[in-house]
């Protein structure tokens, strides 16, 4: 039994593909060569069961392939799954077992059943249909201080006491640090809301429709990650009139708003936890034992030693299974969430989403559905669907919870395409697994960046080349998803690890290579519609060092391929592998790909419909 084979992302041997709804019909089968004296098992066992595991019998269907079909009617969650193959020959037993190898869909022959590793299915219980204007937009993250100031002579609103102002918008970010590596004067450019409104026509030449906003609440810091006041915006950003003429302005000029949610902790300055006194000598649950706000934190010895966001002193973490706090974030007509979505705010991107309770998480989700075409998404680093955090398996991709998540992980396959510091298969198989873990919906929804606050600027990790920046883009726009362009990095702002990937956006210097590039990625994102909804495959080349993906869409087809050699190469389709690939899309490779030249480090895009 040396040919044993399953690969749940071929449809030989899973239907369907990826992810399935409660109560959808599943059908799998293995290829076992020797049926004679043989009996195959399916051993299922579904997470969270108090049953433990199920061992079904799998019937012969051919020659040489066992089939076994199921409705999924045990309940939504993830489901883990193995085969047991038993073969009984002239009185002798042999049992083998095949399951997951850690990567790819091709699994692996395992001689004890303690060492297999299972398959996933992941069994949701509904779709996360998200709005329209969401799934066709192109965003843009904008940290609000390092925009843009539309103030006369750049006069800045308010500077906070104690902080540091930069002379020229210019200069180059740094923290003032105490011996013990504090931050003890937080720095501000001014950038504010009349900034952002005056660039609306910038955003709009770009190509923009949707902007993600930094925290934009009352903070001691220049991130805001620190929320003082949740009702209120930050004074160095301007007033929440002008903050409500910045939401009409955008939505008149086409361009959607969503807001960071910061509800795992507050700042330790802020009205609620009040440490300094700021909003009163005698208020605030570092201040007052009687506060309302008290049972919002944890206090190891009161009031200096405090439960805090991974042991940092100035984020005081809250306890979101308290119903008061909850009641406050989300809770009625009266909470943070309504205020500001009643305002016109057309969406929220959880912070640190794995700080938060599903239950939490929930709450905010059914708030949500009470307004229309708003959006949920969270942010996790890793993979949504199997995600663990403080020992609790998250419930993120099943439904009423988030709708999508960024998608950290891309950014990272892109950088190891274009750096080539992993193997052209190895990226392709892990960009099938999230496809494959991911309900379809959910896999759509996903916000795409390869840059943000939190990360080394795109063309720093690039090393400057506007070439390689530009295959980049072609990449995150080629991949499902929604794309999200990191403000500056199309004006060519370059930058280490924070703070140093937060300048100033270069308005005297916008470099205009890099703005015509991703200009016209996202032309070709609003005209060709299959870059929105189309299936998707990558492919690599087996002896070239070529990478492509394809997107399709009956008879619409898209395809982007980069050559990463220095050399200059003629395709041969005969050498293209994917992993999920089938017949139909190899004879397209063949019929639009067959003999192209690709320059040195180039790349081609092309177009085809039938």
């Amino acid at each position: 039994m040396t040919h044993i084979y399953f690969n749940p992302w071929l449809e030989r041997y899973k239907q369907p593909f990826g992810a399935v709804q409660e109560g959808a019909m599943v059908n799998v089968w293995l290829s076992v060569p020797e049926q004679q004296n043989t009996k195959v098992f399916l051993v299922v066992r579904k997470e969270g069961s108090s049953v433990g595991q199920k061992i079904f019998t799998m019937e012969p269907a051919t020659e040489d392939r066992f089939h076994f079909q199921t409705i999924m009617d045990q309940g939504w969650g993830l489901y883990f799954y193995y085969f047991k193959i038993v073969n009984e020959a002239e009185g002798h037993e042999t049992i083998q077992y095949y399951g997951f190898k850690g990567q790819g869909g091709e699994g692996r022959i395992y001689g004890s059943e303690r060492e297999v590793i299972p398959y996933q299915l992941t069994c949701y219980q509904k779709s996360e249909n998200a709005p329209k204007w969401y799934r066709n937009a192109v965003f843009y993250q904008i940290f609000p201080d390092r925009f843009a100031n539309g103030n006369p002579n750049r006069v800045i609103n308010q500077p906070k006491k104690n902080s540091f102002i930069y002379a020229t918008e210019e200069d180059e970010p740094f923290y003032i640090k105490n011996k013990e590596n504090e931050i003890v004067r937080w720095d501000f450019f001014g950038g504010n809301f009349k900034g952002i409104q005056d660039k609306i026509p910038y955003l709009q030449e770009l190509g923009i429709t949707a902007l993600y906003l930094n925290p934009i609440f009352e903070a001691s810091s220049n991130h805001r990650y620190d929320t003082n006041d949740y009702f209120k915006v930050d004074s160095i950003l301007g007033t929440e009139e002008e903050f409500r003429s910045l939401i009409a302005a955008l939505h008149t000029a086409g361009i959607a708003v969503v807001l960071d949610g910061v509800f795992s902790h507050v700042g330790k300055n802020s009205r609620y936890f009040n440490i300094s006194g700021f909003y009163g000598e005698n208020s605030g649950a570092a201040r007052d034992p009687q506060s309302p706000y008290r049972d919002w934190f944890t206090f190891n010895h009161y009031p200096n030693d405090y439960k805090s966001w991974w042991g940092v002193a100035d984020l005081p973490e809250v306890r979101k299974e308290n119903p008061s706090f909850q009641e406050f974030i989300y809770g009625d007509l009266d909470s943070v969430l309504s205020k500001w979505t009643s305002m016109g705010v057309d969406g929220w991107r959880l912070d640190v989403a794995d700080e938060l309770t599903d239950d939490f998480i929930a709450g905010i989700r059914k708030n949500l559905l009470s307004y229309q075409e708003k959006i949920l998404i969270g942010e996790v680093w890793e993979d949504a669907s199997n995600k663990i955090a403080y020992d609790t398996r998250r419930k993120y991709v099943f439904g009423d919870h988030l709708q999508g998540v960024m998608n950290y992980p891309l950014r990272q396959q892109i950088l190891d395409i274009l750096k080539q510091s992993r193997s052209l298969q190895d990226i392709c198989e892990e960009m099938i697994r999230y496809q494959e873990n991911y309900p379809a919906d959910f896999y759509y929804n996903q916000l795409n960046n390869i840059g943000t606050h939190d990360t080394e600027r795109i063309l720093t990790m690039l090393d400057g080349s506007v070439e390689a920046l530009d295959q980049a883009w072609g990449l995150m726009f080629m991949m499902p998803g929604i794309p999200c362009i990191y403000y500056g990095d199309e004006a060519g702002l370059t930058g280490g690890k924070d703070p140093d990937n937060r300048k100033f956006f270069p308005w005297k210097s916008i470099n205009p290579r890099l703005f015509k590039n991703c200009q016209k990625w996202i032309e070709r994102r609003k005209k060709y519609d299959v870059l929105k909804n189309g299936q998707f495959f990558p492919f690599y080349s087996k002896t070239q060092k070529i990478f492509g993906i394809i997107r399709y869409s009956g008879n619409d087809y898209v395809i982007y391929a980069i050559n990463l050699s220095d050399q200059e190469q003629s395709l041969n389709v005969g050498e293209l592998s994917s992993p999920r690939a089938y017949r139909g899309e190899y004879a397209v490779l063949d019929r639009i790909l067959e003999g192209e030249i690709l320059a040195p480090k180039g790349s081609l895009f092309m177009y085809d419909s039938e």
